[in-house]
């Protein structure tokens, strides 16, 4: 289909490139315009039907967009504006240049260019950054026939009208009644006598991450969001909190590989960009590494004393830091899921503790028998490297797992606390106990 559409294109039978992509999902859609040649990409885009170019038009990256808006006219921005779901204009206007925003703003209503200013006031993270307007609101001394048939009248433009929420004329949450309800009710029921008075909802400060967790923890597909007052202003769907996870997500495998998080896809990222993520993290790891050296110019008498010890320092540090790597990723993880809470530090380090003592004797087991029977090393070498050995992979993997609870605990992201920098800790801590450990059982 790719090559086909590309093709159609490419030789300008644009009815028939129409025809072969008008019956796709929107999403598909926009990613073979990812594909289009630019100067041709807004003549593609003005062949889709109105509703079905709002769709797309959601759908495709933010440079895309860019493109489109730059290109059409500002009576097709009005109309592109004016298909979106408000989640979808806010997720939109945020990523654009203001040079494009003031031209957007420009084609929307008052009422429009009001709400769009109210959302942009919510914290990047927090709920009401995500939520839209769209929704279906009834009165609870309405009958059930009355409420479907303002459904009818009003649920075309909503984001979902599988569930209703019940307010009073302040605007106050009273209750939540699901469209299945309605249904299987008799016409001349009150909405009072069937909504489900206890109903769960967010804030609109917040944090997104946290209404993620929510969303997953009780299986919900739309949640109200309210403010301190209990007055609906929105909800959340499904579709936004994918997006969170995904995003979320992003930041922290960014935040654990030692890089600045960026929400730019890599190949439309250009070198300079990926340069400046990196730099201040391999920065901090060089200059924090220059401790590791340090500890070695200490030692450095029982070094040419045994210079045997050296070829064993790779092995040590390196198993060190795996061992407190995969702590903190388990750790890491647990967090991010609500498994484990900074309450938990006792139990984790326990835990740990045990894992670390079973894991160590066996691989000091191992190494020692390496040493010993095939490096010929001598008795005292073997059992100064596996003793330390024991004890350095102990306390990586205590480390790796209380640091990201002391992160958390802090208010500081987890994330943070992953691969680079707990190798870096774990690596002068490994030097430390096999040099002293050694000065100590070879007399050095």
């Amino acid at each position: 289909m790719n090559k086909k559409f590309l093709t159609l294109i490419e030789e300008e039978k644009y009815t028939e490139a129409r025809k072969s992509i008008i019956d796709l999902p929107a999403v598909d859609i926009a990613k073979l315009f990812e594909e289009v040649p630019q100067p041709k990409l807004v003549v593609v885009f003005r062949l889709l039907p109105k509703d079905l170019s709002s769709d797309v038009f959601t759908h495709m990256s933010s440079e895309l967009q860019r493109q489109v808006i730059e290109a059409i006219t500002d009576k097709e921005v009005v109309a592109i504006m004016s298909n979106l779901f408000m989640d979808d204009a806010i997720d939109f206007i945020e990523e654009m240049p203001a040079n494009v925003v003031k031209r957007v703003l420009k084609n929307t209503s008052e009422d429009t260019r009001t709400l769009i200013n109210q959302f942009l006031n919510y914290p990047t993270d927090s709920a009401g950054s995500i939520m839209t307007i769209e929704y279906i609101d009834l009165k609870k001394h309405m009958t059930v026939g009355q409420a479907l048939d303002y459904i009818k009248a009003n649920g075309y433009d909503k984001e979902t009208i599988n569930t209703c929420y019940v307010l009073n004329s302040s605007r106050v949450l009273e209750g939540v009644v699901s469209l299945r309800q309605l249904v299987l009710s008799d016409d001349e029921e009150i909405l009072e006598d069937i909504i489900n008075l206890e109903v769960d909802s967010v804030k609109t400060h917040d944090d997104q991450e946290e209404v993620a967790t929510t969303f997953k923890k009780y299986d919900y597909y739309v949640m109200p969001v309210v403010d301190n007052e209990n007055r609906l202003v929105g909800i959340i769907t499904v579709d936004d909190i994918i997006d969170v996870i995904d995003k979320e997500a992003t930041e922290d495998i960014h935040k654990m590989a030692a890089l600045q998080p960026t929400e730019k896809p890599y190949l439309k990222t250009n070198i300079w960009h990926l340069a400046k993520n990196r730099i201040p993290w391999l920065l901090i790891l060089m200059v924090s590494a220059a401790l590791t050296g340090g500890i070695i110019k200490r030692y450095e008498t029982a070094l040419q004393s045994v210079i045997l010890l050296a070829a064993f320092i790779p092995m040590l540090m390196d198993t060190g830091g795996n061992a407190g790597s995969q702590s903190s990723t388990l750790i890491i993880r647990g967090l991010a899921l609500g498994e484990i809470e900074p309450k938990h530090f006792l139990k984790v380090i326990w835990k740990e503790l045990g894992v670390s003592i079973i894991v160590g004797i066996i691989l000091s087991a191992v190494n020692f028998l390496k040493i010993y029977l095939i490096d010929k090393a001598g008795v005292l070498v073997a059992i100064t490297v596996s003793f330390t050995l024991v004890l350095t992979v102990t306390l990586s993997k205590v480390i790796g797992g209380i640091l990201p609870l002391l992160a958390k605990r802090f208010k500081m992201d987890p994330a943070i606390m992953a691969g680079p920098l707990i190798t870096t800790i774990v690596d002068a801590i490994s030097l430390v106990v096999y040099f002293a450990t050694a000065t100590w059982l070879l007399k050095l």
